[in-house]
Protein backbone atom coordinates (compact mmCIF):
# COMPACT_ATOMS: atom_id res chain seq x y z
CA UNK A 1 0.00 0.00 0.00
CA UNK A 2 2.73 2.07 0.95
CA UNK A 3 4.51 1.63 -2.28
CA UNK A 4 1.63 2.05 -4.50
CA UNK A 5 1.37 5.15 -2.56
CA UNK A 6 4.84 6.34 -3.59
CA UNK A 7 4.26 5.40 -7.20
CA UNK A 8 1.29 7.55 -7.09
CA UNK A 9 3.32 10.85 -6.02
CA UNK A 10 5.71 9.84 -8.31
CA UNK A 11 3.88 9.96 -11.67
CA UNK A 12 2.05 12.76 -10.14
CA UNK A 13 5.62 14.29 -10.04
CA UNK A 14 6.26 14.00 -13.65
CA UNK A 15 2.53 14.32 -14.86
CA UNK A 16 2.55 16.86 -17.91
CA UNK A 17 1.70 20.70 -16.41
CA UNK A 18 -1.68 21.82 -15.41
CA UNK A 19 -3.69 23.68 -18.44
CA UNK A 20 -2.45 26.81 -16.79
CA UNK A 21 1.01 26.28 -17.52
CA UNK A 22 1.12 24.92 -20.27
CA UNK A 23 -0.37 27.56 -21.71
CA UNK A 24 2.11 30.13 -19.85
CA UNK A 25 4.65 27.81 -21.48
CA UNK A 26 3.60 27.66 -25.10
CA UNK A 27 3.00 31.28 -25.05
CA UNK A 28 5.17 33.06 -27.15
CA UNK A 29 7.71 35.44 -26.59
CA UNK A 30 7.85 38.58 -27.74
CA UNK A 31 10.19 39.53 -30.28
CA UNK A 32 13.46 41.63 -28.31
CA UNK A 33 15.03 44.82 -29.81
CA UNK A 34 18.21 44.39 -30.97
CA UNK A 35 21.30 45.09 -29.29
CA UNK A 36 23.96 47.82 -30.20
CA UNK A 37 27.89 47.11 -29.69
CA UNK A 38 27.87 50.86 -30.04
CA UNK A 39 31.67 50.65 -31.28
CA UNK A 40 34.03 48.47 -32.09
CA UNK A 41 36.40 47.75 -35.40
CA UNK A 42 33.90 46.88 -38.00
CA UNK A 43 31.61 49.84 -36.72
CA UNK A 44 34.10 51.94 -36.84
CA UNK A 45 35.40 51.02 -40.57
CA UNK A 46 31.67 51.06 -41.38
CA UNK A 47 31.43 54.58 -40.30
CA UNK A 48 34.53 55.45 -42.14
CA UNK A 49 33.35 54.00 -45.46
CA UNK A 50 30.20 55.76 -45.52
CA UNK A 51 32.25 59.11 -44.62
CA UNK A 52 34.26 58.31 -47.72
CA UNK A 53 31.23 57.84 -49.93
CA UNK A 54 29.77 60.98 -48.41
CA UNK A 55 33.14 63.05 -48.86
CA UNK A 56 33.26 61.71 -52.30
CA UNK A 57 29.98 62.15 -53.89
CA UNK A 58 27.65 64.36 -51.94
CA UNK A 59 30.63 66.77 -51.30
CA UNK A 60 31.09 66.89 -55.35
CA UNK A 61 27.16 68.19 -55.12
CA UNK A 62 28.14 70.81 -52.06
CA UNK A 63 30.77 72.12 -54.76
CA UNK A 64 28.60 73.39 -56.89
CA UNK A 65 29.21 76.95 -56.42
CA UNK A 66 32.89 76.13 -57.65
CA UNK A 67 30.50 75.64 -61.61
CA UNK A 68 28.48 78.06 -61.00
CA UNK A 69 30.92 80.78 -60.86
CA UNK A 70 32.86 79.13 -64.03
CA UNK A 71 29.62 78.33 -65.90
CA UNK A 72 28.22 81.61 -65.68
CA UNK A 73 31.18 83.55 -66.74
CA UNK A 74 33.06 81.43 -69.27
CA UNK A 75 32.08 77.83 -69.98
CA UNK A 76 27.93 78.34 -70.41
CA UNK A 77 27.97 82.05 -70.46
CA UNK A 78 25.36 82.29 -73.03
CA UNK A 79 23.05 80.95 -70.59
CA UNK A 80 21.16 82.90 -68.03
CA UNK A 81 21.76 82.41 -64.27
CA UNK A 82 18.16 80.91 -63.39
CA UNK A 83 19.52 78.06 -66.55
CA UNK A 84 22.59 77.35 -64.86
CA UNK A 85 20.89 76.96 -61.70
CA UNK A 86 18.91 74.15 -62.82
CA UNK A 87 21.69 71.83 -62.68
CA UNK A 88 22.79 72.41 -59.59
CA UNK A 89 19.17 72.27 -58.11
CA UNK A 90 18.23 69.14 -60.23
CA UNK A 91 21.01 67.33 -59.05
CA UNK A 92 20.23 68.58 -55.55
CA UNK A 93 16.78 67.43 -56.04
CA UNK A 94 17.57 63.85 -57.24
CA UNK A 95 20.05 63.59 -54.68
CA UNK A 96 17.45 64.08 -51.66
CA UNK A 97 14.09 62.48 -53.73
CA UNK A 98 15.55 59.37 -53.51
CA UNK A 99 15.66 58.84 -49.94
CA UNK A 100 12.21 57.96 -50.11
CA UNK A 101 13.08 54.94 -52.64
CA UNK A 102 16.23 53.88 -51.25
CA UNK A 103 14.96 54.04 -47.72
CA UNK A 104 12.95 51.24 -48.00
CA UNK A 105 15.52 49.15 -50.01
CA UNK A 106 18.04 49.58 -47.20
CA UNK A 107 15.53 48.23 -45.07
CA UNK A 108 14.96 45.48 -47.10
CA UNK A 109 18.99 44.40 -47.43
CA UNK A 110 19.98 45.86 -50.34
CA UNK A 111 22.37 48.46 -49.09
CA UNK A 112 25.17 47.01 -50.96
CA UNK A 113 23.62 47.06 -54.23
CA UNK A 114 22.50 51.08 -53.60
CA UNK A 115 26.30 51.79 -52.51
CA UNK A 116 28.00 49.84 -55.47
CA UNK A 117 25.10 51.27 -58.47
CA UNK A 118 25.42 54.29 -56.60
CA UNK A 119 29.74 54.64 -57.33
CA UNK A 120 29.74 53.01 -60.59
CA UNK A 121 27.10 55.96 -62.01
CA UNK A 122 28.39 59.16 -60.17
CA UNK A 123 31.92 58.36 -61.34
CA UNK A 124 30.74 57.61 -65.03
CA UNK A 125 28.76 60.53 -65.14
CA UNK A 126 31.68 62.75 -63.72
CA UNK A 127 33.88 61.18 -66.67
CA UNK A 128 30.90 62.29 -68.91
CA UNK A 129 31.28 65.52 -67.94
CA UNK A 130 34.79 66.27 -68.53
CA UNK A 131 33.52 65.05 -72.43
CA UNK A 132 30.73 67.62 -72.52
CA UNK A 133 31.65 70.67 -74.92
CA UNK A 134 31.63 74.88 -74.12
CA UNK A 135 28.63 76.42 -74.59
CA UNK A 136 26.58 72.40 -74.70
CA UNK A 137 24.12 73.31 -71.97
CA UNK A 138 22.53 69.75 -72.36
CA UNK A 139 25.32 67.98 -71.88
CA UNK A 140 26.58 69.52 -68.76
CA UNK A 141 22.81 69.34 -67.39
CA UNK A 142 22.66 65.57 -68.56
CA UNK A 143 26.19 64.52 -66.45
CA UNK A 144 25.80 67.12 -64.12
CA UNK A 145 22.53 67.82 -62.88
CA UNK A 146 20.79 64.36 -64.00
CA UNK A 147 24.17 61.63 -63.61
CA UNK A 148 25.99 62.65 -60.97
CA UNK A 149 22.61 63.72 -58.43
CA UNK A 150 21.59 59.93 -59.50
CA UNK A 151 24.85 58.47 -58.58
CA UNK A 152 25.07 60.48 -55.25
CA UNK A 153 20.88 59.89 -54.49
CA UNK A 154 21.48 55.68 -55.04
CA UNK A 155 24.15 56.11 -51.39
CA UNK A 156 23.20 59.07 -50.11
CA UNK A 157 20.21 57.91 -47.34
CA UNK A 158 22.04 54.04 -47.18
CA UNK A 159 25.25 55.69 -46.25
CA UNK A 160 23.84 58.06 -43.95
CA UNK A 161 21.60 55.08 -42.32
CA UNK A 162 24.32 52.40 -41.85
CA UNK A 163 25.20 53.35 -38.60
CA UNK A 164 22.06 52.66 -37.63
CA UNK A 165 23.10 49.14 -37.50
CA UNK A 166 25.73 49.62 -35.07
CA UNK A 167 24.69 52.54 -33.02
CA UNK A 168 21.60 53.67 -30.96
CA UNK A 169 22.85 55.85 -27.70
CA UNK A 170 25.30 57.19 -30.05
CA UNK A 171 22.89 57.55 -33.36
CA UNK A 172 22.88 61.11 -34.05
CA UNK A 173 26.47 61.67 -33.00
CA UNK A 174 27.51 59.18 -36.01
CA UNK A 175 24.88 60.45 -38.14
CA UNK A 176 26.16 63.59 -37.41
CA UNK A 177 29.84 62.64 -38.16
CA UNK A 178 28.84 60.56 -41.38
CA UNK A 179 27.00 63.08 -42.72
CA UNK A 180 30.22 65.27 -41.81
CA UNK A 181 31.70 63.80 -44.67
CA UNK A 182 30.62 65.78 -47.36
CA UNK A 183 30.93 69.69 -45.80
CA UNK A 184 34.84 68.06 -45.88
CA UNK A 185 34.44 67.04 -49.23
CA UNK A 186 32.90 70.51 -50.35
CA UNK A 187 36.45 72.22 -48.91
CA UNK A 188 38.67 69.59 -50.53
CA UNK A 189 37.06 69.80 -53.76
CA UNK A 190 36.65 73.51 -54.34
CA UNK A 191 40.50 73.81 -53.85
CA UNK A 192 41.31 70.93 -56.12
CA UNK A 193 39.15 72.00 -58.98
CA UNK A 194 39.52 76.09 -58.83
CA UNK A 195 43.64 75.35 -58.72
CA UNK A 196 43.23 72.70 -61.74
CA UNK A 197 40.33 74.43 -64.25
CA UNK A 198 42.50 77.87 -63.66
CA UNK A 199 45.47 76.66 -64.04
CA UNK A 200 47.62 74.63 -66.68
CA UNK A 201 45.05 71.82 -66.70
CA UNK A 202 42.24 73.26 -67.76
CA UNK A 203 38.67 72.23 -67.24
CA UNK A 204 37.89 68.86 -68.97
CA UNK A 205 41.24 67.65 -67.34
CA UNK A 206 40.71 68.98 -63.56
CA UNK A 207 37.40 67.21 -64.10
CA UNK A 208 39.20 63.99 -65.04
CA UNK A 209 41.50 64.09 -62.20
CA UNK A 210 39.06 64.83 -59.64
CA UNK A 211 36.91 61.84 -60.83
CA UNK A 212 39.86 59.41 -60.83
CA UNK A 213 40.64 60.75 -57.03
CA UNK A 214 36.95 60.01 -56.21
CA UNK A 215 36.76 56.37 -57.93
CA UNK A 216 39.69 55.26 -55.83
CA UNK A 217 38.19 56.99 -52.20
CA UNK A 218 34.72 55.06 -53.52
CA UNK A 219 36.31 51.32 -54.14
CA UNK A 220 37.91 52.16 -50.19
CA UNK A 221 34.37 52.54 -49.37
CA UNK A 222 32.69 49.82 -50.45
CA UNK A 223 35.16 47.75 -49.04
CA UNK A 224 35.03 49.06 -45.73
CA UNK A 225 31.10 49.64 -45.24
CA UNK A 226 29.19 46.19 -43.88
CA UNK A 227 25.77 45.65 -42.62
CA UNK A 228 25.20 43.92 -39.65
CA UNK A 229 21.04 43.06 -38.58
CA UNK A 230 19.11 41.32 -41.02
CA UNK A 231 16.97 42.94 -43.52
CA UNK A 232 13.40 43.65 -42.46
CA UNK A 233 10.79 41.35 -43.76
CA UNK A 234 7.94 43.77 -45.54
CA UNK A 235 6.05 45.85 -43.85
CA UNK A 236 3.14 45.87 -45.89
CA UNK A 237 1.62 49.26 -46.94
CA UNK A 238 2.95 51.37 -44.43
CA UNK A 239 -0.08 53.77 -43.26
CA UNK A 240 1.02 57.34 -44.49
CA UNK A 241 -2.43 58.69 -44.48
CA UNK A 242 -2.22 58.27 -41.00
CA UNK A 243 0.76 61.05 -41.18
CA UNK A 244 -1.75 63.61 -42.01
CA UNK A 245 -3.21 63.38 -38.20
CA UNK A 246 0.86 64.38 -36.72
CA UNK A 247 0.35 68.01 -36.92
CA UNK A 248 4.07 68.64 -35.12
CA UNK A 249 5.72 65.99 -37.72
CA UNK A 250 3.30 67.68 -40.36
CA UNK A 251 4.85 71.35 -39.28
CA UNK A 252 8.53 69.75 -39.09
CA UNK A 253 7.72 68.39 -42.94
CA UNK A 254 6.98 72.32 -44.01
CA UNK A 255 10.22 73.35 -41.86
CA UNK A 256 12.39 70.94 -43.62
CA UNK A 257 10.71 71.90 -47.15
CA UNK A 258 11.45 76.01 -46.92
CA UNK A 259 14.79 75.17 -45.33
CA UNK A 260 16.17 73.31 -48.64
CA UNK A 261 14.59 75.97 -50.47
CA UNK A 262 16.66 78.79 -48.95
CA UNK A 263 19.78 77.05 -47.60
CA UNK A 264 21.96 76.73 -50.42
CA UNK A 265 21.44 79.84 -52.14
CA UNK A 266 25.07 81.32 -49.55
CA UNK A 267 26.69 78.14 -50.43
CA UNK A 268 26.23 77.57 -54.49
CA UNK A 269 26.51 81.62 -54.96
CA UNK A 270 29.45 82.99 -52.51
CA UNK A 271 32.34 82.52 -54.74
CA UNK A 272 30.43 84.38 -57.82
CA UNK A 273 29.04 87.00 -55.45
CA UNK A 274 32.69 87.48 -54.23
CA UNK A 275 34.07 87.55 -57.85
CA UNK A 276 31.80 89.64 -59.10
CA UNK A 277 32.22 92.04 -55.92
CA UNK A 278 35.70 92.30 -56.99
CA UNK A 279 37.67 90.44 -53.95
CA UNK A 280 40.76 89.06 -54.86
CA UNK A 281 39.98 86.30 -56.84
CA UNK A 282 42.96 84.16 -54.97
CA UNK A 283 40.67 84.54 -51.96
CA UNK A 284 37.13 84.08 -53.66
CA UNK A 285 38.26 80.67 -54.48
CA UNK A 286 38.84 80.05 -51.11
CA UNK A 287 35.16 81.45 -49.67
CA UNK A 288 33.64 78.04 -51.19
CA UNK A 289 36.26 75.67 -49.10
CA UNK A 290 36.02 78.26 -46.11
CA UNK A 291 31.58 77.96 -45.32
CA UNK A 292 31.88 73.82 -45.89
CA UNK A 293 35.36 73.87 -43.40
CA UNK A 294 32.61 75.33 -40.65
CA UNK A 295 29.86 73.36 -41.90
CA UNK A 296 32.13 70.19 -41.19
CA UNK A 297 32.20 71.61 -37.46
CA UNK A 298 28.60 72.34 -37.42
CA UNK A 299 27.30 69.12 -38.26
CA UNK A 300 29.32 67.57 -35.43
CA UNK A 301 29.80 70.34 -32.49
CA UNK A 302 25.94 70.61 -32.03
CA UNK A 303 25.54 66.63 -31.62
CA UNK A 304 27.32 66.61 -28.59
CA UNK A 305 25.00 69.46 -27.28
CA UNK A 306 21.61 67.56 -28.05
CA UNK A 307 21.64 65.49 -24.55
CA UNK A 308 21.57 68.89 -22.79
CA UNK A 309 19.61 71.38 -24.73
CA UNK A 310 17.38 69.03 -26.85
CA UNK A 311 16.82 68.05 -30.62
CA UNK A 312 14.06 70.16 -31.38
CA UNK A 313 15.41 73.09 -29.50
CA UNK A 314 18.73 73.40 -31.34
CA UNK A 315 17.26 73.08 -34.45
CA UNK A 316 15.38 76.07 -33.40
CA UNK A 317 18.37 77.83 -32.82
CA UNK A 318 20.49 77.26 -35.92
CA UNK A 319 17.84 77.52 -38.15
CA UNK A 320 17.10 80.82 -36.48
CA UNK A 321 20.42 81.83 -36.80
CA UNK A 322 20.94 80.88 -40.39
CA UNK A 323 17.63 82.93 -41.44
CA UNK A 324 19.66 86.49 -39.76
CA UNK A 325 22.35 85.95 -41.66
CA UNK A 326 21.19 85.83 -45.32
CA UNK A 327 19.95 88.98 -44.69
CA UNK A 328 23.52 89.83 -43.59
CA UNK A 329 25.02 88.86 -46.97
CA UNK A 330 23.50 91.65 -48.45
CA UNK A 331 26.41 94.01 -46.95
CA UNK A 332 29.04 90.97 -47.60
CA UNK A 333 31.29 93.27 -50.15
CA UNK A 334 34.78 92.64 -48.50
CA UNK A 335 36.95 90.11 -47.60
CA UNK A 336 36.48 91.41 -43.82
CA UNK A 337 32.69 90.81 -44.23
CA UNK A 338 33.22 87.49 -46.06
CA UNK A 339 35.80 86.14 -43.43
CA UNK A 340 33.08 85.82 -40.69
CA UNK A 341 29.93 85.36 -42.80
CA UNK A 342 31.50 82.17 -43.96
CA UNK A 343 32.50 80.94 -40.94
CA UNK A 344 29.45 81.61 -39.19
CA UNK A 345 26.87 80.18 -42.20
CA UNK A 346 28.52 77.23 -43.03
CA UNK A 347 28.45 75.91 -39.02
CA UNK A 348 24.53 76.88 -38.56
CA UNK A 349 23.99 75.53 -41.97
CA UNK A 350 25.59 72.69 -41.60
CA UNK A 351 24.06 71.98 -38.09
CA UNK A 352 20.43 73.14 -39.55
CA UNK A 353 21.26 70.23 -42.32
CA UNK A 354 22.33 67.83 -40.24
CA UNK A 355 19.70 67.67 -37.71
CA UNK A 356 17.01 67.51 -39.94
CA UNK A 357 17.10 63.70 -40.73
CA UNK A 358 16.87 62.65 -37.07
CA UNK A 359 14.24 64.96 -36.49
CA UNK A 360 12.28 63.23 -38.65
CA UNK A 361 13.24 60.10 -37.34
CA UNK A 362 12.33 60.89 -33.55
CA UNK A 363 7.97 60.60 -35.11
CA UNK A 364 8.17 57.38 -35.95
CA UNK A 365 5.84 54.59 -33.75
CA UNK A 366 7.70 52.27 -34.61
CA UNK A 367 10.89 51.29 -35.95
CA UNK A 368 9.88 50.30 -39.19
CA UNK A 369 8.28 53.60 -39.50
CA UNK A 370 11.99 55.30 -39.20
CA UNK A 371 12.77 55.25 -43.08
CA UNK A 372 9.54 56.15 -44.29
CA UNK A 373 9.17 59.13 -42.27
CA UNK A 374 12.86 59.90 -43.07
CA UNK A 375 12.08 59.67 -46.73
CA UNK A 376 8.97 61.38 -46.76
CA UNK A 377 10.71 64.40 -45.10
CA UNK A 378 14.50 64.06 -47.26
CA UNK A 379 12.26 63.98 -50.84
CA UNK A 380 10.12 67.39 -49.31
CA UNK A 381 13.64 68.77 -48.76
CA UNK A 382 15.17 67.61 -51.96
CA UNK A 383 11.72 69.62 -53.94
CA UNK A 384 12.63 72.88 -52.26
CA UNK A 385 16.24 72.68 -53.18
CA UNK A 386 14.75 72.22 -56.69
CA UNK A 387 12.67 75.03 -57.16
CA UNK A 388 15.36 77.45 -55.01
CA UNK A 389 18.15 77.76 -56.50
CA UNK A 390 17.03 78.69 -60.05
CA UNK A 391 14.66 81.43 -58.64
CA UNK A 392 17.42 82.62 -56.94
CA UNK A 393 18.96 82.66 -59.91
CA UNK A 394 16.41 84.15 -61.93
CA UNK A 395 16.22 86.78 -59.21
CA UNK A 396 19.63 88.02 -59.57
CA UNK A 397 19.68 88.50 -63.08
CA UNK A 398 22.23 88.66 -65.27
CA UNK A 399 22.75 92.86 -63.77
CA UNK A 400 23.98 90.60 -60.10
CA UNK A 401 20.93 92.16 -57.83
CA UNK A 402 22.21 90.45 -54.98
CA UNK A 403 19.74 91.62 -52.73
CA UNK A 404 16.59 89.75 -54.41
CA UNK A 405 17.71 86.54 -54.12
CA UNK A 406 18.83 87.36 -50.35
CA UNK A 407 15.73 89.06 -49.18
CA UNK A 408 13.54 85.82 -51.17
CA UNK A 409 15.64 83.49 -48.82
CA UNK A 410 15.49 85.04 -45.78
CA UNK A 411 12.45 86.48 -45.39
CA UNK A 412 8.21 87.05 -46.89
CA UNK A 413 8.19 90.45 -49.22
CA UNK A 414 6.88 90.97 -52.48
CA UNK A 415 10.06 91.53 -55.25
CA UNK A 416 9.41 93.52 -58.35
CA UNK A 417 11.06 91.82 -61.31
CA UNK A 418 11.35 93.13 -64.84
CA UNK A 419 8.95 92.16 -67.25
CA UNK A 420 10.84 88.97 -68.47
CA UNK A 421 10.33 87.41 -65.45
CA UNK A 422 6.82 85.97 -64.65
CA UNK A 423 5.71 87.46 -61.09
CA UNK A 424 6.80 85.51 -57.76
CA UNK A 425 4.35 85.67 -54.91
CA UNK A 426 5.62 86.53 -51.43
CA UNK A 427 6.63 83.96 -50.42
CA UNK A 428 8.17 82.60 -46.37
CA UNK A 429 11.33 80.74 -46.84
CA UNK A 430 14.30 80.32 -43.75
CA UNK A 431 12.17 82.88 -41.36
CA UNK A 432 9.00 80.66 -42.21
CA UNK A 433 10.80 77.72 -41.41
CA UNK A 434 12.04 78.46 -37.87
CA UNK A 435 7.97 79.45 -37.14
CA UNK A 436 7.24 75.93 -38.47
CA UNK A 437 10.12 74.54 -36.16
CA UNK A 438 8.80 75.99 -33.59
CA UNK A 439 5.45 74.96 -34.08
CA UNK A 440 6.55 71.24 -33.77
CA UNK A 441 9.10 71.95 -30.66
CA UNK A 442 6.04 72.93 -29.16
CA UNK A 443 3.87 69.97 -30.10
CA UNK A 444 6.16 67.41 -29.22
CA UNK A 445 7.14 69.40 -25.74
CA UNK A 446 3.53 69.57 -24.94
CA UNK A 447 3.20 65.23 -26.10
CA UNK A 448 6.08 64.88 -23.92
CA UNK A 449 5.22 67.25 -20.40
CA UNK A 450 9.12 68.71 -20.98
CA UNK A 451 10.79 71.30 -22.45
CA UNK A 452 13.82 69.62 -22.89
CA UNK A 453 13.04 67.93 -25.97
Amino acid sequence: MNQDTENTASARSVSPSTPTESKVAEKPQAPQPPSFPEGGLQAWSTVLGAFLFQFSTFGFVNAFGVFNDFYVREYLNEQTSSDIGWIGSVQLFITLSMAIVTGRLFDRGYFHHLMIAGSVVFVFCAFMLSLSHEHKYYQVFLSHGLGIGLGTGLGYLPSLGIGAHYFFQKRPLVMGIISAGAPMGAVIHPIMLNKLIHGSLGFHNAVRANAGMNAGLLIIANLLVRTRLPPKPNPGFVPVREFAKDLPYLSALAGGFLTLVSLFYPIFFIQLDDTVHGIDPNFAFYSVSILQAANFFGRIIPQLMLPYIGLFNLQLVCTTSSTALVFSMIAVTTVGGTIPFTILYGFFSGATISLVPPLFATFARNFGEVGVRMGLGIFLGGLGGLIGVPIDGALLTSHFVWWRPAVFSGVRIPIPLPPSIPPIPPRVLLAAASLFFLGSRMGVASRKGTQKV
